[in-house]
């Protein structure tokens, strides 16, 4: 059992609602998570209400039930949207409800599935969720991800471990990494952090970077353009009405949008990725003006290539993060099979959606401009690692001086 367990469980509720959400007094939060996430659920419940939360929205998931309704159901199900479902995101996007989600899925959970299910069901949904999630990521709500070990989890994280005895030892890890011990100070070194990492952001964003290229030993050599007016962004946002939150919890990111169509080199991942259920692990992409022209994976490529091809925007970049390879989390030495953790041990890209906050002005533009302004757009938004004890990062001014980013996998300034 986990020393202090109940103690730090409370804490991390708390961090979550009030330093990761920051629940304001008559919101009305949605908090996603599986029904084996639901001691953190409730507690999380607990204290919005206690904040003063009007209400909580609970949406709860079950792992079976998902891999039972992908391999089963009638395939006609996954081409129509229930009526009620539309009704559900639409209410929420009325409500301007703060988001939290609490991750803890096993990793290959819909291994077996056929990819085509699960890409025919993105799309058809995603029109219907988009609404929503577009005003999340515009930073115009409060929003943030958390963790909640489960079973088969934490026996893919730690294969020498069963049962409880994995659950202990992948709970151990998350309260370590999200600074987590029991005193009930979290929020306070969650407070340091936060102003830490936007002292740097501060910092790439004085250097006002034309591009990036990362290289390594693996066989990475991309050249990354970035827009005129990119904001580097990490720690905590801000929504308009001036609220701070923080969208992950943990985070160790600092993070912007490139050039939606400044993209040219090879990639090679440096992490397996969690992709829809299944792990997509040895893979590289191919990139020629900002899109992706190749993908190859050792194992998932089908799973990859349908999700770089579920829209026209999947084949493109919307996110680049930089993370120390000696961050908190890398140094843990586990694999955690989970982005929220896996992407904050390793500088990474995703392809998909670009953040409006990343650009100036950006959330005020409608889709045209955005993409104008070098944003791309897309139903999906997909953070895979490529981060190297010896990744190299050269950032590029206007003026043409070359700057070093990163030099041997961690930020050179």
């Amino acid at each position: 059992m986990v020393n202090n367990f109940e103690a730090k469980l409370k804490e991390y509720a708390h961090l979550l609602v009030e330093v990761g959400m920051n629940v304001q007094p008559g919101q009305t939060p949605r908090i996603a998570a599986s029904v084996e996430c639901a001691p953190l659920a409730r507690l999380c419940v607990e204290a919005a209400l206690d904040r003063g939360a009007r209400d909580v929205v609970v949406e709860w998931s079950d792992d079976f039930v998902t891999r039972q309704r992908y391999l089963k159901a009638d395939q006609a199900v996954f081409s129509e949207m229930p009526e009620y479902v539309k009704g559900k995101f639409q209410w929420f996007l009325d409500t301007q409800c703060p988001s939290l989600a609490i991750v803890g899925s096993d990793p290959e959970m819909l291994k077996g599935v056929e990819p085509e299910r699960i890409q025919t069901w993105q799309r058809t949904s995603a029109p219907f969720t988009r609404p929503y999630l577009d005003v999340i990521s515009a930073g115009r709500i409060q929003w943030t991800i958390g963790a909640h070990p489960t079973r088969a989890w934490a026996e893919k994280v730690f294969p020498d471990k069963k049962g409880e005895e994995a659950v202990d030892a992948l709970w151990e890890a998350i309260f370590s990494v999200c600074r987590i011990t029991g005193d009930g100070k979290a929020v306070e070194r969650w407070q340091a952090h936060v102003e830490a990492t936007a002292r740097r952001a501060k910092l790439l964003n004085e250097y006002h970077f034309r591009s990036l290229r990362y290289t390594n030993s693996l066989g990475t050599d991309l050249t990354i353009r970035l827009p005129e007016g990119h904001v580097w962004m990490g720690g905590a946002e801000e929504t308009p009405a001036g609220v701070p939150f923080v969208a992950n919890m943990p985070t160790e990111e600092i993070f912007t949008a490139p050039c939606w169509d400044g993209v040219d080199g090879r990639v090679y991942a440096s992490l397996p990725l969690a992709l829809n259920g299944n792990l997509v692990k040895g893979f590289y992409m191919d990139f020629e003006g900002g899109k992706i022209v190749n993908v190859h994976a050792e194992e998932g490529e089908a799973f990859l290539r349908n999700s770089v091809t579920m829209d026209e925007g999947s084949s493109y970049l919307g996110e680049v993060a930089l993370v120390p390879y000696d961050s908190p989390i890398n140094n843990t030495g586990i694999l955690f099979y989970n982005t929220l953790f896996d992407e904050n041990a390793s500088c990474h890209l995703a392809y998909g959606s670009a953040y409006p906050t990343c650009v100036k002005g950006g959330e005020e533009m409608d889709e045209q401009a955005q993409k104008a302004a070098g944003l791309n757009q897309s139903m999906n938004h997909v953070d895979f690692m490529i981060g190297t004890a010896d990744l190299s990062i050269v950032g590029t001014t206007y003026d043409g001086r070359e700057i070093p980013v990163f030099v041997e996998g961690n930020f050179a300034f």
